[in-house]
């Protein structure tokens, strides 16, 4: 062992970035230690993966890097060297085979996050990683030593060189409760506001609305929404009625426009096309037919598929949209509802904000603490889910491994 090799790494925080700095450095034949303050690792990617881990996306790479549209510039060239073919490779060669989706999406075969976890703890533990659980990090004393709280009392180590890859702010019981910010602030490291990311809605329901509806889909609808810009997104998909508002899929890739959007006025405002397949004419012409002794309800299942919860939007506007065709069948194809408010940061998938690409350099090193690296979603960045947030975070989790063994070996 040359002394290179001698020198002891720091991985501060157990998700995805760390396990990935981490297995980059041990790899590379250093000590690596790993600190959590959870009693085990992984926490929010079990989570995650209940309802089926998404690891990366099948998008042509040019495509790929544009879903961090401001911070593509900085997150591209790590994403490169860690493409969605990359990953899947990587993946594969833990013994966990991959299947893309009908919408590009790239999951396990067998969906769950915990066989990927447990197959990659164990190479980290057989190359030598050490893990130190219930190790809350404090930050560093006077003479520069990071300070860990633990079950035995306080630990304090110098390593030769630290990652930090604490996570953003959300889902604080998992571990990611940017406790971490204060720490980073006492030594004048910019860290931009964090903010919701991936997260549901406020829409004022009417307590009918609410106790009916509350827990239910709304499937195969298409999303617009213009931007302060004038510029008009539009997106098929489904939404989820919750007892505040919406949440899911369709909401999550629109969630940063429209949570700057309520940020700057105070409110946003979407529309859905209830009707995807029909027409606004043959709307129209159906609704126009002669009610005779049914019900508006039957009226409308009848005439255009509209019941369950689509029935119960319309009946949130006001009653005057049932009293002409036309004016009903526009309000079908452009469906509006108002959000008020983002849901609580706690909540969100993801968070967009964290530590400021420009207080690094390019191997993600902070310029004011030589040999202290970031990487993961404590950084300044955001995406929509879909794979994209666990590829970057894989990638500059390697990123600022091979930052720390550049840097050592030019010292």
């Amino acid at each position: 062992m040359n002394d290179l090799q001698k020198q002891k790494i720091a991985i501060v925080g157990g998700g995805p970035s760390g396990l990935m700095a981490a297995e980059v450095l041990v790899q590379a034949g250093f000590i690596v230690d790993l600190y959590d303050s959870m009693p085990s690792v992984g926490r929010k990617v079990l989570m995650a993966g209940k309802s089926g881990l998404n690891i990366t996306h099948d998008d042509p790479f040019e495509q790929f890097s544009k879903k961090y549209s401001e911070r593509q510039p900085q997150l591209e060239p790590m994403l490169a060297k860690f493409q969605p073919d990359d990953v899947r490779a990587w993946t594969h060669k833990l013994g966990v085979e991959t299947f893309v989706g009908s919408s590009g999406m790239v999951f396990p075969k067998e969906m769950k996050a915990a066989p990927l976890l447990r197959a990659w703890l164990h190479r980290l533990r057989k190359a030598g990683v050490r893990f130190h659980m219930r190790h809350r990090w404090t930050g560093w004393d006077e003479s520069h030593m990071l300070c860990f709280e633990t079950p035995q009392g306080m630990l304090k180590t110098k390593p030769d060189a630290t990652v930090l890859a604490l996570g953003g702010g959300s889902w604080k019981r998992l571990g990611s409760d940017a406790k971490w910010i204060p720490l980073l602030l006492k030594h004048n490291i910019e860290v931009a506001t964090l903010k919701p990311a991936n997260c549901g809605f406020d829409v004022i329901w009417s307590e009918h609305f609410r106790a009916r509806f509350s827990g239910q889909p709304i499937k195969s609808v298409i999303l617009s929404f213009t931007g302060t810009n004038g510029v008009t997104h539009r997106k098929e998909g489904e939404l989820v009625v919750t007892k505040n508002g919406v949440e899911g899929s369709l909401i999550y890739a629109f969630s940063a426009i429209i949570r700057d959007e309520i940020a700057a006025s105070g409110s946003a405002e979407i529309y859905l096309d209830l009707t995807p397949g029909r027409t606004i004419s043959r709307l129209v012409s159906e609704l126009s037919k002669p009610q005779g002794s049914r019900t508006m309800a039957k009226h409308l299942r009848n005439r255009a598929g509209i019941e369950g919860v689509k029935a119960g939007l319309l009946r949130e506007l006001p009653k005057n949209i049932f009293s002409d065709s036309a004016h009903l069948a526009a309000t079908i194809k452009a469906l509006p509802l108002k959000l008020v408010a983002t849901r609580p940061i706690d909540e969100a998938i993801s968070t967009a904000g964290g530590v400021k690409f420009e207080t690094m350099d390019n191997n993600l090193m902070l310029r004011s603490m030589p040999g202290v690296f970031c990487s993961g979603e404590m950084l300044d960045w955001e995406a929509p889910t879909g794979g994209y947030l666990l590829t970057a975070c894989f990638a500059s989790g390697r990123a600022a491994g091979e930052g720390v063994l550049s840097w050592l070996e030019s010292k």
